[in-house]
């Protein structure tokens, strides 16, 4: 059974690699034999040093994946270094914080462009190299917000929304091809994107209070799914989008 998680010969992009859940993903599949291209707005030299400790070749590359052609210029420079793209984890995103009636359009856009239009035309980029091997696993990093509002965070909350749908769509699409997209939602984690909230006396007791294993999850909670969606463990797996949560949605 090990066997069906091994990633030995593949060669997996993460996105957001610098920190957070990024760095939990891009660990994991290192460790399970992945070799690995880390996209990063930051400089990713740091992640890059700890996948090479485990023995995996890394290649970081700095792009700024909002700007037009960023998406191919990954997966080009990934084809390049590796031969091959196998995994792709979409895991870039931002998000911003205002009352709706307040939101500007720049903050509309600009989340919109980098967690949804970045989102497909990455997967785009991938697919057409996964098709001329007919093999490929697409990992769309959506939200706990593509299933409720949300507070305060309209762009984020449509954007993974569009993610969870995006991912089905996909999958339907590139099936035939031999590709698998889904996604996983993590609950609240404690990443940059959450350090508003935890340090919200309120707002975080009535997060945790909720949350039935009791703590804000971490990034090494998202390692096992993603191990399991990048690897030959979940070949039949397609258009499904795991919750990784504490227990939230059962709420």
């Amino acid at each position: 059974m090990i066997s069906l998680f091994d990633l030995g010969g593949k060669t997996a992009i993460v996105t957001g690699a610098s920190t957070g859940l990024g760095r939990g993903m891009t660990l994991a599949l290192a460790s399970a034999g992945a070799d690995l291209v880390l996209v990063d707005h930051v400089e990713c030299g740091g992640v890059a040093d700890e996948v090479r400790k485990l023995g995996r070749p890394a290649l970081p590359l700095t792009l700024d994946l909002s700007l037009d052609g960023s998406a191919a210029a990954a997966v080009e420079s990934a084809i390049r270094g590796f031969g091959k793209v196998d995994i792709l984890i979409n895991n870039a995103g931002i998000i911003r914080r205002a009352p709706a009636v307040d939101f500007s359009e720049k903050d509309w856009d600009d989340v919109m462009t980098l967690n949804a239009r970045t989102v497909f035309f990455l997967a785009q980029a991938a697919a057409r190299d996964m098709r001329k091997r007919r093999y490929g696993k697409i990992i769309n990093i959506a939200s706990l917000l593509s299933f409720q509002g949300g507070i305060l965070v309209p762009s984020y909350a449509a954007s993974k929304g569009a993610v969870a749908q995006l991912t089905k769509a996909l999958a339907n699409e590139w099936a035939s091809d031999g590709i698998t997209v889904n996604a996983i939602a993590p609950g609240y984690m404690a990443t940059n994107n959450t350090k508003a909230l935890r340090e919200d006396p309120l707002r975080s007791k009535a997060i945790l209070d909720r949350i039935p294993a009791g703590r804000w999850g971490q990034p090494e909670d998202l390692q096992g799914a993603a191990l399991f969606l990048a690897s030959a463990a979940s070949d039949y797996v397609n258009g499904h989008v795991l919750v990784v949560d504490g227990g939230w949605m059962a709420r």
